[in-house]
């Protein structure tokens, strides 16, 4: 299952920006699952921001997710 697949290469990518560097080492630091009134929380081994999956800073990555998204039946625009 495709959905599955790619939030197991989002939990294991090593490409994080500065923003998020300091969300995790905050809430290590702290001890905590949830920082700033739950603007970030960590869930199942992702971290959420505002309730959405935080999508690394890998280009290839998120090219996936793009084209797992535009490439459904409901999606597809067939080239137009």
């Amino acid at each position: 299952m495709e959905g599955i697949d790619i939030l197991e290469k989002i939990r294991k990518s090593e490409a994080k920006d500065d923003e998020i560097i300091k969300v995790i080492e905050e809430m290590k630091k702290a001890g905590i699952k949830m920082l700033r009134d739950e603007e970030w929380r960590e869930e199942d081994e992702l971290m959420l921001k505002e309730e959405k999956v935080y999508v690394p800073k890998d280009e290839a990555l998120r090219v996936e997710i793009i084209r797992l998204h535009h490439d459904t039946p409901i999606g597809r625009h067939g080239g137009q």
